[in-house]
């Protein structure tokens, strides 16, 4: 290599780390993702979708680490992504939260057909149905991956809901290949934030990963919960007192008629357990005069 090519490409790693070290400085998250299995459309697609919001770059894992080590001068902690910085990955720029970054991404991800050696990510079933293919040899082959069958109307059919590989378990060339057939895609394809940087602090994969709707159900239960607890505590908020002021008043009544306590507001349900109890004396002195009579 000449000496001239050999400067322009120092020039090149040079600029390249100094664009990466101000990109560093001027945004408030930095996040790391994997490009395992992420197509360029989708991509392009994110960068269209978010460009206000998010800003996307790939470079070499070495010029990266690079401009970490310089960026955490004015960024302190910011080093500590450099463990990431495994396989292909693309960089993210943003000032949106590292959990706000992981929901968007998690919304955008694409079905894919298994591949033989991909790993399952959840329980594959295939459920109970007529698959529309006609009687042949791979009755045979839905036999070797544990697909219960009959031949019913000139097409074969999956007789019950059947786990086929669960959650962890490596799916195999003949699984992939049927599970193609029958239009399954168990696989999905899109970015998963591998760490994310921000404010001193490096967010590890495990608590970027947020369970929406196992989320939602917690917040729905704490909210349950206290209100009941404010309730029964008699715990005053703009919440509890209309309830704490039905529950008085429904107290406040039982305790008055129990009582005989002659108020206004009371006298209706004081004059209705007073007949009662005329009518209820009544039946009994007659009762006790029919006796005597007899």
């Amino acid at each position: 290599m000449s000496l001239k090519m050999e400067k322009k490409i120092k020039e090149w790693k040079k600029a390249e780390v100094e664009e990466l070290k101000k990109l560093m400085e001027s945004y408030r998250v930095l996040a790391i993702s994997s490009l395992h299995k992420v197509r360029t459309a989708q991509i392009q697609e994110l960068r269209k979708r978010f460009r206000e919001e998010i800003k996307f770059r790939c470079s070499k894992n070495n010029l990266v680490r690079l401009a970490l080590k310089e960026a955490s001068e004015k960024k302190p902690g910011i080093e500590k992504l450099e463990k990431y910085l495994d396989g292909s990955n693309i960089l993210i720029f943003t000032n949106l939260t590292p959990f706000k970054l992981s929901i968007l991404f998690s919304k955008n991800k694409v079905k894919l057909p298994a591949k033989a050696g991909d790993v399952a990510p959840t329980n594959i079933v295939v459920p109970e149905s007529n698959t529309g293919i006609p009687p042949g040899p791979i009755i045979s082959e839905f036999s070797e991956v544990g697909l219960p069958t009959k031949i019913e109307g000139g097409s074969i059919w999956i007789t019950r809901d059947t786990v086929v590989v669960r959650k962890g378990e490596t799916i195999s060339g003949k699984l992939a290949s049927i599970l193609s057939r029958l239009g399954i895609k168990p696989m999905e394809a899109g970015l998963t934030l591998k760490a994310a940087y921000e404010d001193g602090l490096v967010h590890p994969p495990e608590t970027l990963q947020i369970d929406l709707d196992a989320t939602f159900q917690e917040l729905k239960d704490a909210v349950v919960f206290a209100y009941n607890l404010a309730v029964n505590a008699s715990y005053p908020t703009p919440q509890t007192i209309p309830v704490l002021l039905q529950k008085a008043l429904v107290e406040a009544r039982s305790l008055a008629f129990n009582a005989g306590v002659f108020e206004k507001e009371f006298l209706p349900f004081l004059l209705a357990k007073g007949y009662m109890e005329m009518v209820a004396l009544k039946e009994k002195v007659a009762e006790k005069d029919s006796s005597l009579a007899s």
